[in-house]
């Protein structure tokens, strides 16, 4: 089962990916309401999944990102952002911290749920070689 977790200030963007999600029932759906739950979530849960948003308190996404990819323990996260901040300058840091890919709100449910499930399928493939 694939565990996912999902970071954002905003309850109700957290509810719509959720709803978005909890479609696919192999997928544990975790949820984080700022930078610093998600650290701590992260650290302890290991997700193999996480969507983050930049813009939230505490910690923004570009700082969990770069924390978790600079952390032994964590650095093999995938790590989806998802942010209203599209422009270049963004997406150029968000690469810099180690964001495996970047999605620009507003984002199609549809168009994300196909983009973790090929991730998450790609994961699984490479996983299967590698044994």
């Amino acid at each position: 089962m694939a565990k996912i977790l999902i970071v954002d200030d905003e309850p109700s963007l957290r509810l719509l990916v959720k709803a978005t999600l909890s479609v696919n029932k192999s997928f544990e759906l975790l949820e984080a309401c700022d930078g610093s739950e998600a650290l701590s979530r992260a650290q302890n849960e290991k997700p193999d999944l996480i969507l983050l948003d930049v813009m939230m308190p505490k910690l923004s996404g570009f700082e969990v990102c770069e924390k978790l990819k600079n952390d032994q323990s964590t650095k093999n996260i995938i790590i989806i952002m998802l942010t209203a901040k599209g422009q270049q300058s963004d997406k150029d840091w968000a690469l810099s911290v180690g964001t495996d890919y970047f999605l620009t709100k507003p984002f199609s449910p549809i168009e994300l749920f196909n983009l973790i499930e090929k991730i998450l399928n790609e994961k699984e493939l490479n996983t299967v070689k590698a044994e």
